[in-house]
């Protein structure tokens, strides 16, 4: 009992301590407030802005943009302005701003409660009312300091004292920021709705009060107007809460048509780009820094390379529009090797009125079509398989809701079934996946992709750039024809990792961020990411750039072709014709174009390969900048002891070898160049030879059931090669005699008649190589050699050839010459000699 009564004495005491040192901090902090004066009323009326942003081109000598450059901003009575906007404002800013003396003490502290949690006392939520942002932005600096929050809250509270909640409301709705240059409900009005802000509808009402929390973001000219649309519908619903609208009004606002003002911003260049670092600047420092504190940005654009890169897809969009009905198009170009953006061009024109131009397109969620195989083809390469491997072009019905044949196996099913094929309407049979990916043929592809597998190709893309790709039952085997939805951005960089030998550099537009004193806050560093085996990479770029293996599609000098550069290249375009890609590179340069309509609406059947022209004319002009430098090639891989059908053998799985003059054996003596392999034929699918997880290694039993694509694939390959003609073969048919030309005693033999063994020459001198033959067939030519440094051919007798040695490198003391001589069948004899050189 005694206890207890002095616990509850002790906590008492504690209580009243801590009332008293309450008390005292408090008195102490009216005190020292009680000494700030607070500033001139007119003060208020005046934005505060000291040194705005200011963005530059990779040279810091081109000024894209000024943030405040041309600011527009008109000052109206509080009677001018719409009542709708009125209550907006307060319902998604400050709903007990009527209520208030200038601070919500509870907001503060659940702000406080919420930032502390987060680990950021003075970051995150602020809790900051109407007049305390009118306070923070026309009287105090934005430093995040304890001091600065305490003069916001005491002349906030004073500023209520000094003047009325119109007047309040009226300063804060002269001062908002609503993106660009626009400042105030007034310009706002007539920049985004051609009308005053007193004649401002709900609607229009509901969606200014949604753009100032992040005007860039929400900017009705930029690329998130759905996020825009659910920020007005907040604010709607947020009026119903407060009392100021009534559902049916809300309905009725949801409901209205509101047309928007195109974008009439100017001084500005580059403005794809600069709209988009804006955005990146204003989410990394926020906007009231950029307002005031004199950045100076130094980007990484080429602007030479943008503004061709503008007028070239100008040019080719309005070409587009009238030949295709493809109104619009957008390009970007990156550094493979460090990801820097170097140009980026949103649409044929930022301030066209017609498409909607200020929409950047090299961020928008498009489908890539068949510029996504390369990573499936890329996987694939990782997995085992060689761009020689085999597979069929040819009707497959690949839905397990339907029958090897394509018919449903329930009826009601029938929109199930998926047997695709090419824009060109025709089947290639057997094909390689070099040509596959080469000329983009799709069934080959949804095999392939399957080989591949779905989930590590979307780790893969995911591991290379591509963001927006998530869940692998979203897409299933259409992906690999760009089921999924990407970033022109992104992909492009995705391209960057082939052409960086799997490195991935993030693309980036910063260079260099310097304060207004010229100190260095941020700055650019190379950060690289080995993401795709080098040997992969460089085997994708190889069957890109194979000029040879896509000519049957796009023909031998099409525009994916360069004559004296190395350029890798793939088009795209989406099955309902919508989008069309191409994207291509060099080690140095990597470019990537689209074109299509921003309401999505389906181009002409023949736009196939309309961006490709656009994008040749681009990468042509920015080539002229750089030195011709080489793709670093793949390792060479002997491909010997692999199943044929990763060899490109499709025919069969037991092979022989022929000697091609006679078709018959090849011997231990049939040249290299005259042997050719040749199958048993036993025509299947690539899934009756290997098991797609372990593809390097023969089956050595059936396919297993349980694998639902191998009936299909199947079903496909035999049909076909039934209705070809060619029917099973077995070991009988292997021919049984050997090659009658290349035998032991076929070769030609060759002897020296000159120069002498041993014999000794100036250096300036000259030896006349002379040989004598003797040989079973007619001799084509003979080549001589000294030290293997080919020197000339004799191509009839007599068998000789002048050799000036003065026209040598190299030469020794002793020196090698050597003849080799070729019959008409191949047959090779030679000879050697050894001489010496006088210096």
């Amino acid at each position: 009992m005694h206890k207890r009564h002095t616990r509850r004495h002790l906590v008492r005491f504690f209580i009243k301590v801590a009332l008293a040192g309450g008390l005292f901090v408090l008195g102490l902090l009216l005190l020292w407030a009680s000494s700030w004066k607070l500033p001139d009323i007119k003060a208020l009326s005046e934005r505060k802005v000291t040194e705005s942003t200011k963005i530059y081109d990779r040279t810091g000598e081109i000024l894209l943009y000024d943030l405040h450059q041309g600011q527009r901003r008109t000052v109206v009575p509080y009677g001018d302005i719409s009542l709708y906007a009125k209550n907006a404002t307060v319902a998604i800013e400050d709903a007990e701003f009527w209520q208030h003396k200038g601070v919500r003490v509870t907001a503060i502290l659940r702000a406080m409660l919420a930032n502390l949690f987060a680990g950021n006392l003075l970051g995150g939520q602020g809790g900051s009312t109407i007049t305390q942002q009118v306070v923070k932005n026309a009287l105090l600096t934005n430093e995040k300091t304890v001091t600065r929050k305490l003069k916001e809250w005491v002349l906030a509270s004073r500023l209520e004292g000094a003047l009325d909640k119109e007047t309040i409301l009226s300063l804060y709705l002269n001062e908002i920021p609503y993106g660009g240059t626009i400042y105030g409900i007034e310009e706002a009005s007539e920049a985004f709705f051609g009308k005053k802000a007193s004649d401002l509808s709900l609607a229009e009402a509901a969606y200014l009060a949604a753009i100032p929390n992040a005007p860039t973001y929400y900017s009705p000219y930029g690329n998130h107007k759905d996020e825009l649309e659910k920020r007005k519908n907040l604010v709607l619903e947020r009026m119903v809460a407060n009392g100021f609208i009534t559902t049916d009004e809300r309905t009725t606002a949801l409901k209205e048509k509101v047309e928007w003002k195109p974008n009439s911003e100017t001084g500005i260049l580059a403005p794809h780009f600069v709209i988009y670092i804006r955005q990146i600047l204003e989410e990394k420092y926020g906007k009231e820094r950029l307002e005031s504190d004199g950045l100076r940005v130094i980007t990484t654009l080429d602007y030479d390379l943008e503004q061709r890169g503008e007028e070239i897809v100008k040019k080719y969009a309005l070409q587009n529009k009238e030949n295709f009905d493809a109104e619009n198009a957008s390009l970007v170009a990156l550094d493979p090797k460090t990801g820097q953006i170097l140009a980026m061009v949103g649409s044929r024109d930022y301030f066209d009125k017609e498409i909607d131009g200020n929409f950047n397109a090299t961020i928008a969620l498009r489908q890539p079509g068949s510029a996504f195989k390369p990573i499936v083809y890329a996987e694939a390469m990782r997995k085992g398989f060689t761009p020689e491997t085999v597979v069929f072009d040819l009707p497959t019905e690949f839905s397990t809701e339907c029958n090897p044949d394509g018919t449903p196996i329930v009826p009601e099913n029938a929109d199930k079934c998926y047997r695709p094929e090419d824009y060109d309407g025709k089947y290639r049979g057997p094909m390689t996946m070099r040509g596959a990916l080469a000329q983009s043929v799709n069934v080959p592809s949804i095999q392939t992709l399957y080989l591949a597998g779905l989930p590590d190709s979307l780790r893969l893309a995911k591991d290379m750039g591509l963001t927006t790709l998530s869940n692998p039952d979203q897409y299933g085997l259409t992906l690999v024809l760009g089921g999924g939805e990407v970033k022109l951005l992104e992909l492009t960089g995705t391209y960057g990792v082939f052409a960086a030998n799997g490195m991935r550099n993030t693309p980036t537009g910063i260079l260099r961020i310097e304060d207004k004193s010229g100190a260095v806050i941020e700055e650019f560093r190379l950060s690289s990411e080995q993401v795709l085996e080098a040997p992969i990479a460089q085997t994708i770029t190889d069957m890109l750039s194979d000029n040879k293996a896509r000519a049957p599609a796009f023909g031998a000098t099409s525009p994916l072709y360069f004559p004296n550069r190395e350029v890798a290249a793939k088009t795209g375009t989406t099955n309902d014709f919508r989008d069309a890609w191409i994207l291509g590179y060099t080690p140095q340069l990597v470019v990537g174009a689209w074109a299509g309509n921003n309401d999505n609406h389906p181009m002409h059947k023949i736009a196939a390969y309309i961006v490709a022209p656009l994008w040749h004319e681009f990468m042509a002009e920015a080539l002229k900048k750089l030195q011709p430098e080489s793709f670093t090639k793949p390792p060479e891989e002997n491909l010997t002891a692999l199943p044929p059908i990763l060899r490109g053998i499709w025919e069969g799985n037991q092979t022989y070898f022929v000697d091609k003059l006679s078709g018959k054996l090849a011997t231990d003596y049939t040249p290299t160049e005259l042997r050719e392999e040749r199958a048993v034929r036993n025509i299947h699918s690539i899934l009756y030879w290997i098991d797609k997880d372990n593809p390097r290694v023969l089956r050595s039993a059936p396919p297993p059931d349980i694998d639902s694509q191998f009936p299909r694939w199947e079903y496909a390959v035999r049909k076909w090669a039934e209705e070809q003609g060619l029917t099973d073969q077995t070991s009988a048919d292997i021919p049984k005699e050997t090659d009658p030309y290349h035998t032991a005693n076929s070769a030609p033999r060759v002897s020296f008649l000159s120069p002498d063994r041993d014999a000794s020459f100036a250096s300036t001198g000259k030896v006349q190589a002379v040989v004598s033959l003797s040989a079973k067939y007619p001799v084509a030519k003979v080549q001589f050699f000294v030290n293997n440094f080919f020197v000339g051919t004799a191509t009839k007798a007599p068998w000789s050839f002048p050799i000036s040695l003065a026209d040598l490198d190299g030469l020794q003391e002793t020196n090698e010459l050597k003849a080799v001589a070729y019959d008409i069948v191949q047959n090779r004899g030679e000879a050697v000699v050894r001489f010496g050189v006088r210096q």
